[in-house]
Parts: C-alpha cells; structure tokens; sequence
C-alpha cells in the first residue's frame, strides 16, 4: 500500500484496499470452503471494510469537501452509501452461514460495495489527485494508513460518520472491537 519509499499516497492506498477487498468478494462469491471459512472470509472483509471506511470518513471526505467545488455534496453522497453498507455488514455479521440470507446479504453487501468503489475510483478519485498537491495526498494517504491501524473492527451504524466526533470517537471503539475480537476468536 505504499508508493516509492516509505511515502504513501491517498490514492494508490485507497485502490490498494478497494482491490484487497475485490479478492475476498471474489473468493466468497466462488461458494468454495466450509461454513466457517465463509464466515471467517466475511468477518475478515466487514473489518476491512469497516476500517477503509472509517479512515475514508476522518480523512478523505474533509478533504474532498475542502478541495473541490461541489465537496460537501460528494463526501456526503458517499457517507450515504457508506451507512447503507454499514447496516447490511451488520446484517450480515448478525447471520450464521448457513442461513439463506447469509449469502443474499453478501451479494448485496458486494453489489453496493462495487457500486461505491466504482464511483469513487471514477470520479472521486480523479479528481483529489487533481485537486490536492502530491504532498497533500501523501499526507492523506499516511493519515489514512494510521487512522486504518485504530480504527473500529465492526460495524457501527449509529457511530458519528464525521469529525471532530469519529476521530475523538473511532480509536476507543477500535479498542473495544479488538478486544472483543480477541476474546471471542474472531479472526480478520
């Protein structure tokens, strides 16, 4: 996830996860594996996409509504997307594998998921690398790296999307969820 040296850019990060995450899609979607592999698969992808969430909310979306004309608009176009995937992770996270609805809401989760990684590597994307300086988007990108490294491992619906309160917020609920992961196996 990082560019040359020890330097990381926002959105060669961004991409990097967008594409870890496609990798476990594709394999959930194969139907490969037990019950409990697709249920340690699913686990795995909701904290990661609950951690590339978070960092994208305390870091890339203020940015995005500091840097381009039509920001807030976007960035609050995308924590709509993310809440919406936020509460189907919580669906799916609430299922055993075996239920029906196990894999109806993974399609789901993975539909919207690709629908917002599109958008974002289309549109938002472009236009942040035109907007910011490389020195502004490889600081972002290091805060994002950083923010991912604390940040909650669940999903959080009724969590606050935007600072001050998710920076102030997300590390203690980050703690939690570690310690609940931890305690109950959970692997991601």
């Amino acid at each position: 996830m990082t560019t040359q040296g020890d330097n990381h850019n926002l959105i060669d990060v961004i991409i990097a996860d967008h594409r870890a995450v496609e990798q476990v899609f594709t394999e959930l979607e194969s139907g490969a594996g037990t019950p409990e592999h697709r249920r340690d698969l699913a686990d795995h992808v909701i904290a990661e996409l609950v951690r590339h969430s978070v960092a994208e909310e305390q870091y890339m979306y203020p940015a995005a509504r500091e840097a381009l004309p039509d920001g807030d608009q976007i960035a609050d176009h995308e924590l709509e997307e993310h809440a919406a995937a936020e509460r189907l992770m919580k669906d799916v996270e609430g299922l055993e594998p075996t239920d029906p609805q196990f894999d109806m809401k993974l399609r789901e989760l993975m539909a919207d998921v690709r629908h917002h990684i599109e958008e974002e590597e289309q549109h938002l994307l472009p236009m942040l690398r035109t907007a910011c300086t490389p020195e502004q988007l490889d600081d972002l990108g290091a805060k994002v790296v950083q923010a991912k490294k604390m940040a909650p491992t669940r999903p959080h619906p009724a969590g606050p999307d935007k600072p001050p309160a998710n920076k102030i917020l997300g590390p203690g609920v980050g703690l939690i969820d570690k310690i609940r992961d931890a305690l109950t196996g959970r692997k991601h």
